[in-house]
């Protein structure tokens, strides 16, 4: 199909996008209005400061959720507008669904009736998980947020991330949440000690796929879809990540290759994790997406 990477997935966005993807685009790519993401982030919203209604696609039904408010202030991030009353009482929902030591479920089981993807398990009393934590907290870190919350929390990701590394094991999901807690929390001497040292576990444990056009011998983590890997883009997602350092020019370089050459003939980029619905898949593409576009520009990559 002709047309630049942006230009393609425009149509494709307009084609298949919820509301707040389109605003989501246009604010990145077309100058776009902060208040139009604003306003379309506002119906996922709930009253009891958290959000639901599906924003994550694989978790669905109204209830607020950890992964549903991680993805509300991911967003609220990008434009900028992370702060203030709103995320006053996003902490105090974190507060309210937080386990015994402070951190947050994967999963709240106020979604129990509810459908979810069967890779998401629903428990009565689930523990803590620094998939869920870990982003959080370093978002809010480095939005300035300062709340009673992030204490606790921040101790349960210091200690999961030193038990990865201790352990010598992980799998990339897990990774990538705790670069998001790395590259976030104030102690940068400490964050960047252990950076380095997750980074050589990343490498020891072939976590990355360093060679793309050998991406099958490279091990699939358990419970993961077939093909579900993680590249060097998806660990560092911006040249100032902590994780960029885990890689030469010449890997990035290759892993940023890959990433624009993903692109299919529809204008989007694929969901590589493992579908169980028609409707999730079709809401989770624009998303991936928009970050494919917006990783590639972050190094540098012409996209228009």
């Amino acid at each position: 199909m002709a047309g630049t990477p942006l230009a393609r997935a425009e149509r494709f966005i307009w084609l298949t996008a919820r509301v707040l993807e389109q605003h989501r685009f246009a604010y990145h790519f077309l100058g776009g209005s902060a208040d139009a993401v604003e306003a379309a982030l506002a119906p996922y919203a709930n009253d009891d400061g958290g959000y639901g209604y599906a924003l994550e696609p694989d978790v669905r039904g109204p209830v607020s959720q950890p992964l549903h408010t991680a993805h509300a202030l991911r967003v609220l991030d990008s434009i900028g507008r992370c702060g203030g009353r709103r995320v006053e009482r996003v902490c105090r929902y974190l507060t309210s669904v937080s386990t015994y030591d402070g951190a947050l479920p994967a999963v709240h089981p106020s979604v129990r009736g509810y459908p979810v993807a069967p890779f998401v398990p629903v428990v009565d009393d689930p523990p803590s998980d620094l998939l869920a934590t870990g982003p959080v907290v370093g978002l809010l870190h480095r939005n300035q947020v300062w709340h009673a919350w992030l204490f606790r929390a921040t101790d349960f990701c210091w200690a999961a991330v030193g038990s990865i590394i201790e352990e010598g094991r992980s799998h990339p999901y897990e990774v990538e949440a705790a670069v998001a807690f790395l590259d976030g929390v104030p102690d940068r001497t400490r964050a960047e000690a252990a950076a380095d040292r997750l980074g050589r576990v990343v490498r020891e444990r072939r976590l990355a796929v360093l060679e793309p056009d050998r991406v099958d011998a490279y091990p699939t983590a358990p419970g993961y879809a077939p093909g579900e890997h993680h590249f060097p883009h998806d660990y560092a997602r911006v040249p100032d990540s902590l994780a960029r350092g885990w890689f030469t020019d010449a890997e990035m370089a290759r892993s940023l290759d890959h990433l624009a050459a993903r692109q299919d003939e529809d204008g989007g980029w694929p969901v590589t994790w493992r579908q169980w619905a028609p409707g999730t898949a079709l809401e989770a593409r624009p998303v991936v997406t928009i970050e494919a576009l917006r990783t590639l520009r972050a190094h540098g990559r012409t996209v228009d």
